[in-house]
């Protein structure tokens, strides 16, 4: 598959862009431990250390014009003619440009009058450095002088601050040079104990460090910086204003002759050294030591290999040979590594997402693991300790909290009454992958208690508790200031345009109630009722199983309309999602929460309430997430109705909740509309609509503009949406059928009747499972298994060694 911009390289795992000028800027990520990056395919982006408000290394300026501006740049000047081998900021036009977005890296190669520039942008694995190696080489029938210039505008760590304290930043800003190593160590004389460092592995011939010295003047951007027009450094020092990195290196080649260097930008933890060597001296041990290391033959290409070998350890847990390619090259490759991006940052820093207005979120971090989980399960087990400490003793949650401290932020808001019961959800899909019940006694305590100590069951407990406790007038969950919608806001009744939905209004005594909440909640309380079964814990199963009960009776009793489950109840107990509306009749979350916990199971209402969906949700672009679209402004629904119709909550297409719909329809055993819904979404099957889709086609995006909007189809906000999680569980475990059990693998699989063979590889508690499907024309059913040549009764392969590779073998009918 391709476009005019770009195409899969299957093989590589690359998506190869070939025109720079994309639709929209398409982003890559660099970095999977603690230090990330972002990189756009002309190199834009930024830099930071844990924390993108926090530790922010490198500045970047959202919704700047030309989009994108600012980032990891090269300039070359041959013989006068300047160009950036990444395309912007000059936009000089280049004889050949590509960029190779691989696993954690990008690379970018430009080329320009007989001169080919490639550079190569990754984070060492395990280590607090970015590399950007050089290949400078010389395509043409004579010599060529060339000036070659780095830039990288610092930033100075608080990235708020950076961005709206000038009368406080432009009289901060420190560096030191020495030798090829520039050093940014504003504020590192008084409260930091860490700096940044730019260098480059081979010797200069001179640098900069002002930005108005590299770019002539206040009044030059950098689409038109004199240093690299003239061909020169300035040796400048910056005092204040906006300190830069820039190196100036010189080469001679001949014809097809080539060098390579690499520029290294390093987060320095100064640690317990003395900080400074004389007055105002920096003590640079830790820096050069770094310098010194990347300036060493081959240890760059051996950081590389290392980076690729890991990715392919981590993707070997979990690879199917299916007959659709869309599914097979996004469930093998692009669809994990993007699960690895939303455990990273949550919904931090991306092109849409500043890295300043939100940290982790607790609704979202948990769905986030559900992807995760087989990749590197060790990390998932310390993320729900993290997440856990972030909840209340009465059940609620910080929404969100800040990745370095891992303290709750509550300038963002609180009280959304669906939160805590994710938790249920990320821990027992994390026992189930791993049979690690002893993170059920882990003291973890409450935020609202310092030293207290309660295990993490307890927590799970607590929000079981809570939900039970907080209902209304129907016996429903209460929603308080929204469920999984955020901008369903039943107790806000916002006038003012400066205030935030989720925080205005008041929750206290309100009546207002979510269906989506209690189909979640009978999703979860099923949950723990079978992992007090494996526990052996029969009594607490049984009540885990009386709550479920009583839930379910609510839920058929309250909320089903006739031919679909109503949405929720407002604040003065009128329905929501319902034929007595005029607008918003029917929405997608409390069909697809009500059918996967298993309300209409036994009186046909989930059929009923899938095909009302399919009836009046479903387009070729996804599912929209209400009908009608709202068209007025509702006081009494809050932000849900304040965006024009067909975007975001008011009848977009909200990728994420499709998903569910997707696990709905491999329920019901419908293999045909699984696959079908599944593709509406799946970026690589937008490749022939890509100049109106114009999101990345390699990742999945949060929302795609629905029916009622005149963009019909225009994607937005790629990359960090729990849409990844979801999607992943939903072809791993819905189509394919793998699914991880406290006792085994369960086998379960949901696909086309024309499917007729796939196979599945999968790493399972240290054992790999080989499991070849064979399919007489059915969407589901597993007729027979047989585990190593011997035949099990039922559908779930006994747990096998650790090491050990088993073969299965499942006859579909």
């Amino acid at each position: 598959m391709s476009n005019q911009y770009g195409h899969f390289d299957d093989e590589s795992r690359e998506y190869v862009i070939t025109r720079p000028d994309t639709p929209l800027p398409w982003l890559n990520y660099l970095g999977s431990d603690e230090m990330f990056g972002l990189c756009t395919n002309t190199a834009g982006g930024y830099t930071f250390w844990k924390d993108a408000k926090l530790r922010r290394l490198t500045r970047y300026r959202y919704n700047n014009v030309p989009m994108d501006l600012g980032g990891r740049y090269l300039y070359v000047n041959d013989g006068g003619v300047v160009w950036n081998p990444m395309w912007k900021p000059l936009k000089t036009a280049l004889d050949r440009y590509e960029c190779r977005h691989g696993l954690g890296y990008t690379k970018i190669t430009g080329e320009k009058n007989g001169v080919e520039v490639e550079v190569l942008y990754f984070i060492v694995p395990g280590e607090n450095v970015e590399i950007w190696r050089t290949r400078v080489t010389n395509k043409s029938g004579s010599k060529k002088d060339i000036q070659l210039f780095s830039y990288q505008e610092f930033c100075f760590f608080e990235a708020l601050n950076d961005m709206t304290n000038y009368q406080r930043t432009y009289s901060i800003g420190e560096v030191e040079i020495e030798g090829s190593a520039i050093y940014h160590k504003t504020e590192f004389r008084e409260r930091r104990s860490h700096y940044t460092l730019f260098a480059c592995t081979r010797a200069i011939d001179g640098f900069d460090t002002s930005r108005d010295a590299f770019c002539g003047s206040v009044h030059h951007g950098l689409h038109e910086a004199q240093v690299p027009a003239k061909g020169k450094a300035t040796n400048s020092k910056a005092f204040g204003w906006n300190p830069i990195g820039s190196h100036q290196v010189s080469l001679s080649l001949e014809p097809g002759a080539s060098e390579t260097m690499s520029f290294v930008l390093s987060y320095v933890d100064h640690g317990d050294l003395p900080k400074f060597k004389a007055p105002f001296v920096l003590n640079k041990q830790k820096g050069k030591e770094i310098l010194a290391k990347y300036s060493a033959p081959g240890v760059v290409d051996g950081a590389f290999a290392q980076l690729k070998a890991d990715w392919a350890g981590i993707l070997s847990n979990f690879q199917a040979d299916c007959p659709d390619e869309h599914a097979r090259r996004m469930l093998n490759t692009w669809n994990q590594y993007q699960c690895m991006a939303t455990f990273n940052l949550s919904r931090s820093a991306s092109m849409y997402e500043t890295g300043i207005g939100r940290g982790m979120g607790f609704r979202d971090s948990n769905q986030d693991l559900l992807g995760f989980v087989h990749l590197v399960p060790e990390r998932a087990r310390q993320r729900i300790l993290d997440i856990a400490a972030t909840q209340l003793s009465d059940g609620t949650c910080y929404h969100q909290y800040q990745p370095l401290t891992k303290k709750g932020n509550a300038d963002i808001g609180g009280d959304f009454y669906d939160d805590h019961l994710w938790l249920i959800l990320s821990t027992c899909a994390y026992i189930k992958e791993t049979g690690d019940k002893g993170i059920l006694k882990e003291p973890v305590g409450y935020a609202d208690k310092p030293g207290s100590k309660e295990d993490l069951l307890h927590h799970l407990e607590t929000s079981i508790a809570y939900t039970m406790k907080k209902r209304g007038p129907h016996g429903l969950p209460l929603i308080g200031h929204a469920d999984w919608n955020d901008c369903l806001n039943l107790n806000c009744f916002s006038t003012e345009p400066n205030e935030s939905f989720q925080t205005a209004g008041d929750v206290k005594d309100s009546k207002a109630e979510s269906v989506m909440i209690a189909g979640l909640f009978l999703y979860a309380s099923r949950e723990m009722a079978g992992l007090y079964d494996w526990m052996g814990q029969k009594s607490d199963a049984a009540r885990m199983r009386e709550q479920y009960a009583e839930m379910l009776a609510v839920v058929e009793k309250e909320a089903w309309d006739g031919e679909w489950y109503r949405r929720a109840y407002d604040a003065e107990s009128r329905p929501v999602g319902s034929k007595e509306n005029e607008e918003g009749k029917i929405f997608i979350e409390s069909q697809g929460w009500c059918v996967l916990g298993g309300a209409g199971a036994d009186n046909g209402r989930a059929k009923q309430a899938m095909e009302s969906v399919h009836k009046h949700l479903y387009t070729k672009n996804g599912i929209v997430l209400q009908q009608p679209a709202y068209s007025t402004y509702h006081l009494e629904l809050g932000e849900v109705t304040s965006y024009p119709p067909g975007v975001k909550e008011n009848a977009g297409i909200f990728c994420h909740n499709n998903t569910w719909i997707h696990l709905g329809w491999c329920l019901l055993g419908e293999g045909e509309r699984a696959l079908e819904y599944y593709l509406s979404i799946c970026p690589s099957a937008k490749e022939s609509q890509i100049e109106t889709y114009r999101a990345e086609p390699y990742v999945y995006a949060q929302m795609i503009a629905g029916k009622d909007a005149p963009v019909f189809g225009e994607a937005k906000n790629a990359w960090l949406t729990g849409t990844a999680a979801w999607t992943f569980v939903s072809v791993s475990q819905g189509i394919l059928g793998v699914q991880p059990q406290y006792d085994g693998l369960k086998l379960d699989p949901c696909v086309p009747k024309a499917w007729k063979s796939f196979s599945i590889s999968r790493r399972f508690r240290g054992a790999t499972y080989e499991i070849s499907v064979k399919n007489s024309g059915v969407c589901k059913g597993v007729k027979k298994l047989t585990v190593d040549g011997k035949t099990v009764a039922g559908n779930v392969i006994p747990l096998s060694p650790a090491g050990s590779t088993v073969r299965v073998e499942i006859e579909m009918g």
